[in-house]
């Protein structure tokens, strides 16, 4: 993986800004944030903030604090304090910015739970790291068998070795509480490491494996989403989505995160528009709400005993209806407000093509009538006379 200003040769691997998949321009790395400080120097007398963010394996992300005063740049590889040993990660950034980061994770700059760093990573700790990188996909297949042998109702989604190979963790998820000491013990003696159980949610687990969306990109909580937020059904509702959960789910089973990107604009769009509960009363019958249009302001209603036949009315109209009906005055009928209603150019087209070319054929060459006359006039032999 590289990010846009990069290329890549034979072996996959980028060139161009010479980091190596890397770079901190934010299109490398998964969840990145982009440095908007790196051009800025510190004030005169203002030493540089001692702790940076340091990413793992996918988004794992945690701080770590530099007591040594190594001078750190973003995409430096790193040795950092674990229990036991040490790990291995890549510094994602550094300076003020940490301080707000650490503020949005709600982390404190004096907690004893930050971890410090030993020191640059030499050759040696990245040849072991990248050997215990390598092994974890045998690692994973081996010890699903383990677990379908034991008859555990869970699933390892992940494994992320520590950077010396001591350790790995087992991500996992499970719908119930599950007994796993056995299978720690099986892990341990079988791969010879110290074993950490894991368990995450779907939505994590999707956000750690990636993948592509419905809508053809990657997945909003393996690129930017950092935090998960809860999603009802009464967002798609406000939508007028239909309730289909197989369109409305996304990878991790889930309802999917993008149904609240434009909720708040739905919202906003919604105050104005009545109940769509109240049925309408005029001579002709009562009329039910049948569906609505909540950018163009349109509401289609239709009566009770003629459900087929259909009225379009704007907003302001069936409010008006509405607060008439409040005072007991039931209005003559529905056709005519609906006769008053403006018609759009773009109402007879519901589907337009941007493009303004409809044919498929269009970028076919179109034979001149001049080549067949000459063909044909070039097969015929001339005619001898007798």
């Amino acid at each position: 993986m590289s990010c846009n200003n990069c290329s890549t040769d034979t072996n996959t691997l980028p060139k161009g800004c010479n980091n190596n998949g890397s770079c901190g321009t934010g299109s490398c790395d998964k969840l990145t944030v982009f440095d908007w400080l790196s051009n800025m120097a510190m004030p005169s007398g203002q030493p540089m903030f001692d702790i940076v963010e340091v990413r793992f394996k996918n988004g794992r992300k945690h701080f770590y604090r530099n007591t040594k005063k190594i001078p750190l740049c973003i995409s430096d590889v790193v040795a950092v304090e674990a229990s036991p040993g040490h790990d291995i990660g890549t510094v994602t950034l550094t300076g003020e910015l940490v301080k707000i980061q650490m503020r949005r994770r709600e982390v404190s700059e004096t907690s004893d739970e930050i971890k410090q760093i030993y020191r640059k990573a030499s050759q040696k700790d990245i040849d072991v790291w990248q050997d215990a990188r390598n092994r974890e996909a045998e690692v994973q297949q081996r010890s699903r068998l383990i677990v379908s042998r034991l008859g555990l109702a869970m699933k390892l989604s992940d494994i992320e070795f520590q950077g010396d190979g001591s350790k790995a963790t087992f991500y996992y998820t499970a719908d119930d509480r599950v007994d796993f000491r056995q299978l720690i013990k099986e892990l341990a003696s079988t791969f010879k490491i110290r074993v950490e159980m894991k368990q995450v949610g779907l939505r994590q687990e999707a956000a750690r494996l990636g993948g592509i969306g419905s809508c053809g990109r990657e997945l909003c909580c393996s690129t930017w989403l950092t935090d998960f937020r809860s999603v009802n059904t009464s967002s798609a509702r406000y939508q007028q989505l239909s309730l289909n959960p197989q369109k409305l789910a996304g990878q991790c089973g889930k309802l999917k995160c993008c149904l609240n990107y434009e909720l708040d604009s739905y919202m906003d769009a919604l105050k104005d528009f009545p109940k769509t509960e109240i049925a309408l009363k005029t001579e002709k019958g009562l009329g039910v709400f049948q569906k609505m249009d909540i950018f163009k302001g349109l509401l289609w209603y239709a009566y009770k005993d003629e459900p087929v036949h259909w009225f379009k009315l704007t907003k302001d109209q069936v409010n008006n209806i509405i607060s008439l009906n409040s005072k007991n005055k039931p209005v003559q009928s529905l056709e005519l407000f609906a006769s008053d209603v403006p018609v759009n150019e773009g109402d007879n087209n519901d589907f337009t093509d941007v493009v303004g070319q409809d044919s498929l054929s269009r970028f076919d060459k179109k034979r001149s009538k001049k080549r067949r006359k000459n063909r044909n006039n070039r097969n015929k032999s001339p005619r001898k006379d007798a």
